[in-house]
């Protein structure tokens, strides 16, 4: 039996949807069922050379980055128990049983699907762990040690949700994260019709409906679809959106057409989350040469969340805005005021070459906060971040940089109903820069974090952060940083961007 060593668990993925029964047989005859899937983009370089950046696949990377080994040998999956390395990947078959090749050539219901990764996740810590009642105390310690993964794209996280708000029905479950990419966790909606019909049952596509979620999911119809409902830590289960629709090609191009912008071409970008979960914003397609799987911002996202060590949330409370002239004194008229406004946010890491997050107006993501939520003060949920300190670019600087590039745009404001253009330019901004970040932190000591805006000192650090411990539900204590943000112009934007950051794995 080989030693667990946290946070290295197995990992099961599980794939999405396929609609037809020649796209299931195209899955099954793949052994990682597309989890061994990569991408070549085009990168422009200084010079102006074009030049590809090649991103190998997930498995590759967990393979070569983190150890992991799949579980194939002389063409049969490994089956000797307790002899399983605990750093594997598992690839959850379920189409198998409905194809025509491995199965009886029927589609079944999502709670088949459920109750059969049940059985693979005690399979897997029977394989990995030992089997329960057999090799006494060693055996019973270590199964109690012993966690899973799930990884799932699409479909396959509703059916992580089915087994853990439904099949699992226990808190005993040994599944410890789950991550999943452009996973409709709201159903999919249609433009001009709303949820998924549910009379569409061909081949199941009424999974994608909020009815029969709730069936699966067992959730009363007072709790939202999109809710856990108690069964699983939200803190723990990492939803990655999708938010590219233009480059989705499946359907010839009609889905991305169907189910319109804001949205990975399948997924609205609504929809995508569970409630209370970290998340992060890539403008990536739900699927194809450009999908959110096969992507370095997907798999950068995934290695953090499943192996990182710190946790940072990153808020913005807008704590007042000048509003131009015109608008203030039509304010003071008694004049209705409306206006919502648009805040982007791109996190990246220092020396990295893609985004970890990314929410643009001209992305059709941006964070769309209303005027009401803006004259409360009410904190603006920017980005969820998982570092690595073990990934410092320079190993004599005791910190893990990170920015922020934040903006905040000027409305489109309503006076009474209608629009006041009289003096608005498209694209302006109350407040932009890049903030360039530092946290380091020693055993035993407080942690500490350097600031820099760009429009003071490019790529620079000027200051640091005020610090303060702070306390979130279930007793995880952390610390919390505070940076002034001001822009003296009218309009113009007074605001505190908010840092938490805790302890991960």
């Amino acid at each position: 039996m080989k030693a667990i060593e946290p946070p290295y668990f197995p990992i099961i993925y599980l794939r999405g949807y396929a609609m037809t029964m020649s796209e299931i047989e195209d899955t099954v005859a793949d052994p990682y069922m597309g989890f061994n899937l990569g991408s070549t983009k085009i990168r422009q370089r200084w010079d102006a050379r074009i030049v590809k950046y090649i991103f190998e696949s997930p498995l590759i990377r967990l393979m070569k980055d983190h150890g992991y080994e799949d579980v194939y040998e002389n063409g049969e999956e490994l089956s000797i128990h307790g002899t399983v390395s605990p750093r594997t990947i598992w690839i959850f078959r379920y189409y198998d049983d409905s194809s025509e090749s491995f199965g009886e050539g029927k589609i079944q219901q999502i709670e088949y699907y459920a109750a059969r990764l049940g059985r693979l996740i005690e399979r897997v810590r029977d394989l990995t762990c030992g089997v329960a009642g057999e090799g006494g105390e060693r055996v019973a310690k270590a199964r109690q040690r012993c966690r899973v993964y799930l990884v799932a794209h699409s479909m396959g996280g509703l059916i992580a949700r089915c087994y853990l708000q439904n099949t699992a029905a226990s808190t005993t479950t040994p599944v410890d994260k789950v991550f999943t990419y452009a996973t409709p966790h709201g159903g999919i909606d249609l433009r001009g019709v709303g949820n998924v019909p549910s009379f569409l049952r061909m081949n199941d596509i009424d999974n994608f409906n909020e009815t029969r979620m709730r069936t699966f999911l067992k959730l009363p119809k007072n709790v939202p679809v999109q809710s856990l409902n108690g069964k699983f830590d939200p803190s723990r289960f990492f939803c990655l959106v999708g938010t590219n629709h233009r480059d989705y090609s499946a359907a010839m191009g009609l889905a991305k057409h169907v189910v319109g912008p804001m949205s990975d071409g399948l997924v609205m970008i609504k929809n995508a989350a569970v409630e209370g979960s970290p998340r992060a914003f890539v403008h990536r397609a739900h699927s194809g040469h450009y999908g959110i799987v096969n992507s370095e911002e997907g798999y950068q996202n995934l290695r953090r969340f499943l192996f990182g060590n710190l946790r940072v949330e990153a808020l913005l409370r807008i704590l007042s805005i000048a509003l131009p002239p015109e608008i203030a004194k039509k304010c003071q008229q008694g004049k209705k005021v409306k206006a919502s406004y648009h805040v982007e946010v791109v996190a990246r890491m220092r020396g990295k070459r893609w985004d970890l997050h990314r929410r643009t107006t001209g992305e059709e993501s941006a964070i769309l906060v209303p005027f009401a939520k803006v004259e409360a003060a009410s904190e603006i949920n920017l980005v969820s971040a998982f570092l690595m300190s073990s990934e410092r670019v320079d190993l004599r600087r005791a910190g893990l940089g990170f920015s922020i590039d934040l903006g905040v745009l000027v409305p489109e404001y309503e006076v009474d109903g209608a629009l006041f253009l009289k003096h608005h330019f498209d694209g302006g901004y109350l407040f932009r820069d890049k903030v360039n970040l530092e946290v380091s932190w020693g055993v035993g000591e407080r942690p500490r974090m350097r600031f820099g805006f760009d429009s003071q000192a490019p790529n620079g650090m000027t200051g640091e952060a005020s610090v303060a411990p702070v306390a979130e539900g279930g007793g995880t204590v952390g610390y919390e940083f505070r940076i002034a943000i001001q822009q003296d112009t009218k309009p113009g934007m007074k605001a505190e961007l908010i840092l938490r950051t805790f302890g991960w794995n």
